[in-house]
């Protein structure tokens, strides 16, 4: 009897000790929160951006010729009219500002943001050149030279961006919207109808802030509760610009100074192309709901 009851002791203690020590293990500890991604943001990017429309394309109009000079006026236009193919390019960087709504807890992202960044790069030129007799004139020969620079200085954005959590914590989306910048173009022509002086010129430029359109896709990962990092591509079109140039005017101290031949010039340009950007965004969080966390 007193064997049984000291077994029966001893398996009450053994039992005792395993709930005890399982009482002592740790839990596990608790997931990380769930990325919020509602609520305003701020960060900087930069990148870098190309032309896609590189010419810029000049015209000359025939306006006036005095008597027997209207073969002269007719070569002059023909030599000033062509197109020049320049690559505008540079490194672009700048900060951006938004805010974001992630839809009824679901996995799509809703939000707007605005942008806009300066861009440093060259200020490319390009010329093309032509000579010709005019006709029934074998005495004479008119060369020219025109000229074209195209540069944009800064690019900015307002658009829509809707996107879906591939995970928690990594958001792919698209965006469309507003687009503005800085553009500066401008053209000169000069020539000189050899044997008679002076060379004759004419010049002209555009300094102007273009509005247009952007659209673009890109990927977003917050690798920290209130850290992301983004890589995206931008589209945007600022639309095409005409800018007048000074008359294209032939006079001769030879003749008088009398105004002899003259035209109008004029170039044309559009302002588009692409850009590819890294950047870093803090989101503050302000009105989003308190991250979620497991309990135990």
């Amino acid at each position: 009897m007193l064997r049984r009851i000291l077994l029966a002791s001893n398996a009450v203690v053994a039992f005792a000790g395993t709930a005890f020590a399982a009482d002592l293990t740790p839990p596990p500890p608790p997931p990380p929160p769930v990325p919020v991604w509602t609520g305003f943001y701020a960060g900087v990017n930069a990148g870098y951006e190309w032309a896609a429309d590189r010419s810029v394309n000049t015209f000359a109009a025939p306006v006036f010729a005095a008597p027997a000079w209207s073969t002269e006026l007719a070569l002059s236009t023909a030599l000033a009219t062509g197109s020049n193919s320049l690559n505008p390019n540079g490194f672009i960087g700048g900060g951006q500002i938004g805010y974001n709504y992630q839809l009824f807890t679901t996995n799509w992202v809703a939000g707007i943001e605005g942008d806009i960044q300066g861009i440093a790069g060259s200020r490319p030129s390009s010329s093309f050149s032509g000579s010709g007799v005019p006709a029934d004139l074998p005495g004479e020969t008119i060369v020219s030279t025109v000229t074209s620079t195209k540069q944009l200085n800064y690019l900015g954005t307002v658009r829509g961006r809707f996107g879906y959590l591939l995970m928690p914590a990594l958001l792919i989306y698209g965006d469309g919207g507003l687009a503005y910048g800085g553009v500066k173009a401008s053209t000169g022509i000069l020539q000189a109808n050899m044997p008679f002086a002076p060379p004759f010129a004419s010049g002209g430029s555009l300094s102007n802030t273009q509005v247009g359109w952007s659209a673009g896709i890109g990927l977003e990962w917050m690798f920290l509760p209130n850290w992301s990092l983004k890589a995206e591509y931008l589209y945007y079109d600022l639309g095409k610009v005409t800018y007048t140039l000074s008359p294209l005017a032939f006079s001769s101290p030879t003749f008088g100074s009398a105004l002899l031949y003259a035209s109008a010039p004029f170039s044309s340009t559009r302002f588009n192309g692409s850009v590819v950007r890294a950047g870093i965004n803090y989101h503050f969080n302000w009105g989003a709901p308190a991250p979620i966390v497991a309990k135990y």
